[in-house]
């Protein structure tokens, strides 16, 4: 099943597309011809980015939200009809990590990380699918990790909520067969987006920690992702070392993964 055509009121919404695989998914999305609707805090990174998407022909509009607060979530839909437009393509790609050994995590920023990376996805696909099903078109891309398949120590709530995201979406799968709606996760391994830095560890712990062969840049990772989507894939995994180790890490027993995964530069 391909994409829903683009048309001049139908839109791509795309959280989190200040910057990294975010802003990558939205300019592929917009040189596949969908009009696409930037959703993150940062309006100024935002309007940089709708700015040169249309300069390069394309229509993009901007909707400032923090995805952390469910009143902002609560109005988005009402927000887009004002625009015109409806939501024929879902990207929850908003969320971050926290880092660090649970007994020494700041409790909110772990209860916010959960209200990014779970519950806004939640809220988002419940409030948009729906229409989407109504339509008998359209298509979610939930961005999860490979984080998903594998406890993350250092990275516990991060890791748990990935692993929710994967479950959620292939639930959806199940779901909308034969509704004309599809679903796919996105499950990356590492990207140079700053990602890392932002949760606390270093470019260089990072590339220490997982080899470089796993490495794989945002703009490569988007479009395997719209690819992915485009063919009405359930999981997209960029890359092939990161296909192999996800699968390893899914049979592998935990008492035999966890002491590799102890590494991690963020128990140190």
């Amino acid at each position: 099943m391909s994409l829903p055509a683009p048309g001049p009121d139908r839109a791509a919404l795309v959280t989190g597309a200040s910057q990294g695989i975010g802003a990558e998914i939205a300019r592929e999305l917009a040189r596949r011809g969908h009009r696409v609707v930037l959703v993150a805090r940062s309006g100024d990174k935002l309007a940089e980015l709708a700015d040169e998407i249309r300069t390069n022909g394309g229509r993009a509009d901007v909707l400032t939200a923090d995805l952390a607060d469910r009143s902002a979530r609560a109005v988005l839909p009402a927000r887009l009809i004002k625009l015109g437009v409806t939501v024929d393509i879902l990207v929850n790609n908003a969320g971050f990590s926290t880092m660090g050994r649970v007994s020494a995590a700041d409790p909110e920023a772990e209860m916010q990380l959960v209200e990014v990376d779970v519950v806004a996805v939640v809220d988002l696909c419940t409030r948009f699918v729906r229409g989407m099903v109504e339509r008998r078109r359209g298509a979610v891309l939930n961005v999860a990790s490979t984080a998903a398949f594998q406890p993350l120590p250092a990275q516990a709530a991060y890791g748990a909520a990935k692993a929710f995201v994967l479950s959620y979406t292939q639930s959806l799968v199940g779901e909308l067969k034969g509704s004309g709606v599809t679903a796919t996760a996105l499950c990356p391994g590492p990207v140079h987006t700053g990602f890392g830095e932002r949760a606390g560890f270093s470019k260089e712990d990072a590339e220490a920690a997982l080899p470089a062969v796993m490495w794989v840049g945002a703009a490569e990772v988007a479009m395997a992702a719209v690819d992915g989507l485009d063919k009405g894939r359930m999981v997209v995994i960029p890359g092939a070392a990161n296909r192999v180790a996800a699968a390893l890490a899914q049979v592998t027993p935990r008492t035999l993964l966890l002491p590799v995964l102890r590494t991690h530069p963020g128990l140190k």
